[in-house]
């Protein structure tokens, strides 16, 4: 069959395309920079890569209409200020093109919206789903709490706080209920329903066995770990307070923070389970799904993580723009150093960055990031999803990849952190040398005073990690 995928370089999407493939399928993967795409499965042939934005109905039009079935895995909960009306925007294009399509169904991921007051996060979920449904192709729509799995911004959430904080003086909505469910049930759901005729047209809630308040969760993640936390709540936390109690401790961005706040002091639970036996799904328990979350992470084996996502910092745009690092107007600091081991080299290279650090200084790294974070940008909390390897759109710290070629022996890295210009850091291999340069675009006065007051620590700090790079 042919499948279209859209947020196929999403949290769930990157997830999904594997068993799609798995089960023989060719699938039409949609994204909106082919750049942030990376796929290294021997099945990689029957993948067809689609370069669209669905708020431009004419690069919807690319899209081939002999589609068998579509999911439409888009969300965008802490992008624009106005993301409510471009997720309407989307979702009208999306379901314009394929009611021209031969598809059979379309399967939505969605929120759980059982309450008469939602916060906007779930509005714009359920007005997303009352579009797809105007449409002449059966919909098929998965109601999700809160998704349990390593990578997922929840998950990452409640690890930050239980591994950071002994004793927790939190907001009130820790006492608000939800239906975790594991992530791997989720894929399970989403496969088990494609083209399944008996879920055409019908809405179903999922989630685990477990019905419990966040807090409930927070202590159940310090069980599974064997650690002792004590939480206590408080009323007089606002959204807002609760968001920056949210923003400082863990490694989740501001406007991703807020929209997580107004979600949870809603209970997401399920009206019914119907959908497990219909497609024979047994979720398992959360006490569970910790237990896989925390092994796929000492194994090394996170397939996706939020933290990759836009959202998670202050990236604008494609690629192909922070690619051509400029020269003009901008103040660089270049090194060389000469190598005797390529392979050593470019490893270090590719392991730079979240628990490996920064090879030199990394107490200045981790002082660059608190103030970054004191000033509302992304601090170095966000880490690296693979301690080895790097692809382009991923972040790493307060970076985001922009170009990564192992074989080139060539990094390219944009800095995310708050800063009067834009910087980036580049790493290069070329006759046996490695070339680093920190590149610096001022804008303004404030730019160049900027550089001028960090220039003293360049001197050691670029030193020491190249010296420490090339180290035998």
């Amino acid at each position: 069959m042919k499948i279209l995928l859209t947020g196929a370089t999403g949290y769930i999407g990157k997830r999904l395309l594997p068993l799609l493939l798995a089960q023989g399928h060719e699938v039409i993967c949609c994204v909106r920079d082919k750049k942030r795409f990376y796929y290294a499965g021997s099945n990689a042939v029957n993948i067809q890569l689609l370069e669209i934005d669905f708020l431009d109905q004419h690069s919807v039009e690319n899209i081939p209409s002999d589609i068998n079935a579509a999911y439409y895995l888009i969300h965008s909960m802490s992008g624009a200020t106005n993301y409510d009306e471009l997720e309407s925007i989307s979702a009208l294009n999306f379901k314009e093109k394929i009611n021209r399509t031969k598809a059979d169904q379309i399967i939505y991921l969605s929120g759980i919206v059982n309450e008469s007051s939602l916060s906007k996060h779930l509005s714009s979920r359920k007005a997303v789903e009352e579009i797809l449904k105007k449409g002449t192709t059966p919909v098929t729509v998965l109601r999700a709490g809160i998704i349990v799995g390593s990578g997922s911004a929840s998950f990452e959430i409640i690890r930050d706080l239980v591994n950071k904080l002994p004793i927790m003086i939190a907001p009130k909505w820790l006492n608000t209920k939800c239906q975790p469910i594991a992530i791997g049930d989720v894929l399970e759901f989403l496969i088990k329903a494609l083209l399944n005729p008996k879920t055409y047209g019908d809405s179903f809630d999922i989630g685990g066995p477990d019905i419990l308040t966040y807090k409930e969760m927070l202590l159940k993640f310090a069980e599974v770990k064997k650690l002792k936390r004590y939480i206590f709540t408080l009323p007089v936390m606002t959204p807002k307070l609760s968001s920056y109690w949210l923003y400082f401790i863990t490694s989740t961005s501001f406007k991703l923070a807020s929209a997580l706040v107004s979600s949870m002091k809603v209970e997401v639970v399920c009206r019914d389970r119907r959908i497990n036996d219909l497609l024979d799904v047994k979720p398992i328990s959360y006490y569970e799904a910790l237990q896989k979350a925390l092994i796929k992470i000492d194994e090394n084996a996170v397939v996706s993580s939020w933290k990759d996502s836009q959202i998670s910092g202050q990236f604008k745009g494609y690629l192909d723009y922070y690619l051509k690092v400029p020269k003009r107007d901008c103040f660089i600091d270049r090194r060389k150093r000469k190598i005797t081991n390529r392979e050593s080299v470019i490893a270090k290279i590719w392991s730079i960055g979240g628990e490996t650090g920064w090879y030199y200084a990394d107490w200045l790294w981790n002082l660059r990031g608190f103030i970054d974070k004191v000033f509302g940008g992304v601090g170095t909390r966000r880490g690296r999803t693979d301690r080895h390897e790097i692809h382009a759109g991923d972040a790493l710290d307060f970076w985001r990849v922009v170009y990564a070629d192992k074989q080139q022996g060539k990094l390219i890295l944009y800095a995310e952190m708050k800063l009067p210009g834009e910087a980036w850091l580049e790493f290069k291999i070329f006759n046996n040398t490695l070339y680093q340069a920190a590149t610096f675009r001022p804008k303004g006065l404030a730019g160049k005073l900027y550089w001028y007051a960090v220039l003293p620590f360049h001197g050691f700090i670029f030193n020491g990690m190249i010296n420490k790079l090339t180290d035998k």
